[in-house]
């Protein structure tokens, strides 16, 4: 007898089932995606104990027949697909046939349609058909999935908390309401609406809802095309990032997908904005021709191939570069608004029987101590008074007693009234010797020339309307080479490491740092574009320990570095040898970097010149910049704004921090209790 057996139906289906229902996740967005085929305009999705226990979901969709109903439970049954052809022209979210039977054999599903002729309900038990019969329901369908692997204990045993999974279908469900707004999605557990949207079309309405007012506000639109691939949605400004790189979000023809390389170029695109380690927030719809997209990968739907990858990296990072550049804003300050405290009026004592003199003086302390307690040692007021009978305008010192403004009532107000003089309080009456107008005039022309551009240099910070005036004119007639960018007019420097400048937003703080070493990194990079590779012989030469197979291609490696001017040599049979370096690497670690781009050769085949230059720039741009701590005059600092102006993406550095940031006056306003 043979030692090969033919497995039963029901069965298969468990074994398919391990594919296709890993976790209530996976039944949530197979049903969901039945909804959007069946022309659903709104859906419902009722959780229980995070899918564990019950799952429902709601459509107005197209619904079923008596016969569909019960065929759609069969294994390979589906609507989607009728001959061989339709499977490389797929426009519906499913085409397998797999989900409803899979799904029906480890748990116990619920049934009810109504295709706005007939209704029907059936009940399938762990892969047992109990009932078909009709019913009264509305139009559109019903699906309803209790007890998951309740007979599967193996499967059971790797779910997680109610709260997990729960997580799970909620993001499952907010992607899909991403990628069909048109769709109104209510999303509910143990009772509770946690999530809803309008289904009125708009994406900007359903990113708000998910990532909040100020973030759906920053949205940046993407619109891209070529011969075959089509581009739309959002992006997000790059001070709205994320730590991880689930928020990248990819759809093809409306399908949510994951694909690496298709991610990576959307991450390409906003590495010169982001710092390390931080990931953007993207919607991105992907319109192309079905058969370019091939589906059938694995059976979650969630791989994809596609026949000109490269060609779509490509315009995906064109598309965001594009939009970035045009569209960047200057980040702006968030200030946390704080929960102002409730003030507590303390009651005083107040007793109804008669008192004598003592007990009221009692009384009176003891209600007198819970105000604020007074200083035991009284602070003299000293007013310093012109006295006009002096001839030579000594200022008499007066000597007030304290005023204790516990006793005052509560009637009164006590208004103090500030002179225009202002006058330093010493020990000893102070003289003041009034000068002529005549006897100031020779002092001025005694001024040296070095003192006299001090006091320039001091007055050009006082807000003279005339200077100002003239100061701004001359900055209009310079237009920034990034329109994006305000004109900005220097106010001072902070700390020795920011500059202040004032636009017409707002307040503007730059970090001295990184402005400059962006200029630098663009003005260095030109250099080297324009083929500047002067190369510097080396007093000692630099070896690279490598592998057999790298040296063996010594040859097809430096066909690569040609670009940057670099030439390796065998040295043996695992070592190269350098004997020249390009003038432009004198600022970075030579070995490192020559052994970082064997190391990319040998893993890729290929070396990606421009990723390598751009490290080896910033590095030399970060070390010929200038550094905090560094006190600059105020020329200095307006060089830095127009060294700024100079460059095609002044936002950020070549390491992806912001070179500034605006507090908006809308935000001073109301900080100032003035709106």
């Amino acid at each position: 007898m043979g030692k090969i057996n033919r497995l039963d139906e029901h069965l298969s289906n468990m074994i398919a089932a391990g594919e296709v229902v890993e976790r209530p996740m996976g039944i949530v967005k197979e049903l969901v995606e039945n909804c959007i085929d069946a022309h659903a305009t709104n859906v419902e999705i009722q959780i229980s104990q995070g899918g564990i226990e019950s799952i429902a979901i709601i459509d107005d969709g197209d619904g079923m027949d008596s016969s569909d109903a019960t065929l759609a439970f069969e294994r390979h049954a589906t609507s989607k697909l009728k001959e061989v052809n339709d499977l490389w022209n797929i426009h519906t979210m499913g085409f397998r046939g797999e989900a409803l039977p899979s799904i029906a054999s480890v748990s116990h599903v619920l049934l009810r349609t109504n295709n706005g002729n007939e209704s029907t309900e059936v009940e399938i038990k762990y892969g047992t058909l109990m009932c078909a019969k009709p019913c009264a329901t509305p139009k559109g369908t019903m699906i309803e999935v209790r007890n998951l692997f309740q007979k599967t204990p193996a499967r059971f045993k790797h779910l997680k908390s109610p709260q997990y999974e729960f997580s799970l279908i909620s993001d499952v469900v907010q992607k899909f309401a991403l990628s069909h707004p048109e769709i109104g999605f209510i999303l509910s557990h143990d009772g509770r609406i946690v999530f809803k949207t309008r289904g009125n079309g708009s994406l900007l309405e359903v990113l708000m809802q998910i990532y909040g007012r100020e973030t759906a506000k920053s949205a940046i639109v993407l619109d891209g095309k070529d011969n075959d691939y089509m581009i739309d949605g959002y992006i997000m400004q790059p001070q709205y990032n994320r730590a991880t790189k689930y928020y990248m979000l990819l759809y093809i023809n409306g399908r949510m997908i994951r694909n690496y390389h298709l991610q990576k170029a959307v991450m390409d695109a906003y590495t010169p904005f982001l710092p390390k380690d931080r990931y953007p927030i993207a919607v991105i719809n992907l319109h192309m021709d079905a058969q370019l997209v091939d589906v059938n990968v694995h059976p979650s739907k969630w791989e994809i191939r596609l026949s000109k990858e490269k060609q779509l990296e490509k315009l995906i990072y064109q598309t965001i570069s594009e939009a970035l550049t045009n569209r960047l804003e200057v980040p702006k300050i968030k200030i946390n608004k704080e929960e102002k405290k409730e003030k507590i009026e303390m009651q005083t004592l107040e007793f109804t029987y008669e008192r004598d003199n003592k007990t009221k003086q009692l009384h009176l302390d003891v209600n007198q101590s819970f105000l604020s307690p007074q200083k035991e040692e009284q602070v003299k007021i000293i007013e310093e008074i012109p006295d006009k009978n002096l001839e030579e305008k000594e200022l008499v010192k007066v000597e007030k007693e304290p005023v204790d403004y516990t006793q005052l009532p509560k009637e009164e107000k006590v208004l103090v009234k500030e002179d225009s003089l202002k006058y330093e309080i010493k020990e000893k009456p102070v003289s003041v010797n009034i000068v002529s107008k005549e006897e100031i005039m020779p002092v001025e022309e005694e001024i040296k020339p070095s003192e006299l551009q001090i006091k320039n240099e001091y007055f050009a910070f006082q807000p003279q309307e005339e200077k100002q005036k003239l100061e701004i004119s001359k900055e209009e007639n310079f237009t920034p080479k990034n329109p994006s960018l305000p004109q900005l007019r220097v106010i001072g420097q902070f700390h020795n490491s920011y500059i202040i400048a004032e636009g017409e937003k707002g307040l503007y703080i730059i970090d001295q740092h990184a402005a400059q070493e962006r200029y630098h990194y663009e003005e260095i990079r030109k250099q080297i574009l324009a083929g500047i590779t002067e190369t510097q012989p080396l007093l000692i030469p630099i070896t690279i320990e490598s592998t057999m197979s790298a040296v063996s291609q010594v040859d097809d490696i430096n066909a690569l570095l040609e670009q940057l001017g670099i030439h390796l040599e065998a040295f043996g049979n695992t070592t190269f040898v350098c004997r020249e370096l390009p003038v432009w690497m004198k600022d970075i670690k030579e070995e490192a970097f020559l052994q970082d781009m064997i190391d990319i050769w040998e893993k890729d085949k290929e070396i990606c010149i421009d990723k390598l230059r751009k490290h080896a720039i910033s590095t030399m741009a970060c070390h010929s910049s200038i550094r905090f701590n560094r006190s600059l005059t105020l020329e200095e600092m307006k060089q830095v704004i127009k060294d700024l102006e100079k460059c095609e993406q002044p936002f950020h550095c070549p390491h992806g921090r912001p070179t500034l940031i605006c507090m908006e006056d809308k935000d001073l306003i109301h900080e100032f209790e003035r709106g």
